[in-house]
């Protein structure tokens, strides 16, 4: 097939773009894949946002973007072909996240236009087209992956009879481990701090610097550093409890005690442009005591030397005793809150969690520890203060995955190999079928699907 020659001129221009942002110096198109082009530019913007997003590559980050559009073009014939929609919600929702992640990188709208080099109605414009290319994409991927046969019990046993042992997956140490809770007095803890936020307003009021008092008191180390100031970022980004209280202010003005899952603070707002702000704060988190901690500990103990001395059995005492809602009416019993499996790798266990049980035998009951609930995990945080006692109910060891004892990792394991085999069938016929132009720019990518070499 024939391809379209390029001047060495525009070559050498082209391949020198590397980090930089693709300015509109040159733009042209280097593949036509059935009726949809990819420019240049586009390769140059997807390259630009994937930096921006911290990703780093050891490939040829555009032959990798290149060859990753080319795959994509296909799906999104197939996808107008079968009369797919898009998710016009997550669509809308994921342009705004996008708009607003730049928005907040760059302190503002005139920032982000200049550094893109377009107006921000053209890049809402380019953004949701690509967004909305995206979900007719994924569906389709979906789509093709979907129609694979149920997976049985003879496929996972095919798989294991026909693969190798040294190559069958290696399934780590598990724990199952069930728990009694007991938090310490947030209220008394939320009270003290509030005062002492409160006492640091009534001193700002009075004259001194809150950037000065941040950087004393403040416990969010970001911006503690910088006087509390968090920079001008797009509202949606913050706790809508903080986004709320700092666009009601005014310029200067400082706010009452705000309490988010975070802590407390109070907010100063220098500056406000529409639904972004830049403002200064200073968090408090609660503080705990050892009375509160010692407490906890000796009725904790108790209810261990009640439970090691069979007066109560763990289930019950977790029952009636535990003030963690996920566990206690399931006798104490952890579950995974990302799979809701009922075992744990070690790497998914608080390290005061795994600290406290790595010793131990199936049956034994630790002593008293301090660690961290559950609570942030959607948020990635690190969650609240719990004072529990952990029983090792079983435990797994490290082997090589069985037919009887890890059917269902083994059957994950198959549905995701015949899923990708379905997409590189589908990939491999697609590209016999369709008119596909690749320009000799990238005649030295090697990539990963051998289709796409062939048609270089």
């Amino acid at each position: 097939m024939k391809h379209i020659l390029l001047s060495l001129a525009a070559l050498a221009l082209c391949m020198s773009l590397q980090a930089q942002k693709y300015k509109g110096v040159v733009d042209k198109t280097i593949a036509v894949v059935g009726g949809e082009t990819i420019l240049i530019s586009d390769v140059e913007a997807e390259i630009q946002q994937l930096r921006l997003s911290g990703y780093t590559s050891d490939k040829d980050m555009r032959c990798e973007v290149f060859e990753n559009m080319l795959d994509s073009k296909l799906f999104l014939m197939q996808a107008r072909i079968d009369s797919l929609t898009m998710n016009s919600d997550m669509v809308q929702s994921n342009l705004t996240q996008r708009m607003d992640w730049f928005r907040t990188r760059f302190g503002g709208d005139e920032e982000m236009e200049k550094y893109f080099g377009k107006p921000l109605y053209k890049l809402r414009q380019e953004w949701s087209k690509a967004l909305e290319e995206q979900s007719l994409i994924e569906q389709e991927r979906m789509e093709i992956a979907g129609k694979i046969p149920e997976i049985t019990p003879y496929d996972v046993k095919k798989y294991i009879d026909e693969t190798d042992p040294e190559d069958l997956p290696v399934v780590p140490v598990k724990y199952q481990l069930s728990q009694i809770c007991l938090y310490p007095d947030r209220a008394k803890a939320a009270l003290s701090v509030k005062e002492k936020l409160l006492s640091l307003r009534e001193r700002i009021m009075n004259g001194e610097k809150f950037a000065t008092l941040a950087r004393i008191y403040s416990e969010d180390p970001g911006s503690a550093r910088r006087g509390g100031e968090l920079g001008l970022a797009s509202k949606t980004i913050f706790w809508p409890a903080f986004s709320d209280a700092a666009m009601a202010l005014r310029p200067g003005t400082i706010s009452q005690v705000v309490e988010t899952p975070d802590g407390f603070h109070i907010i100063e707002v220098i500056e406000k442009k529409g639904d972004m702000f830049n403002a200064r704060h200073i968090l408090l988190k609660p503080q705990y005591t050892n009375e509160d901690r010692e407490k906890a500990f000796h009725e904790l103990d108790s209810l261990r030397s009640e439970i090691l001395k069979e007066e109560i059995k763990f289930e019950m005492a977790a029952q009636f005793f535990s003030q963690d809602p996920a566990t206690r009416t399931n006798g104490g019993q952890m579950a995974d809150p990302a799979t809701g499996s009922s075992y744990f790798e070690i790497d998914q266990l608080k390290p005061a969690d795994y600290a406290a049980i790595k010793e131990l035998k199936p049956g034994e009951i630790s002593e008293p520890v301090e660690s961290l609930d559950n609570e942030g995990y959607l948020q990635d945080r690190s969650g609240n203060l719990v004072y529990k006692i952990i029983r090792v109910d079983k435990i797994l060891p490290a082997h090589t995955a069985t037919f009887e004892n890890d059917y269902n990792e083994l059957l994950e394991r198959v549905r995701n190999t015949k899923q990708m085999e379905a997409v590189d069938a589908f990939l491999e016929q697609k590209v016999k079928d369709t008119y596909i132009v690749i320009d000799p720019l990238f005649a030295e990518c090697e990539f990963t699907r051998q289709v796409w070499n062939t048609r270089k």
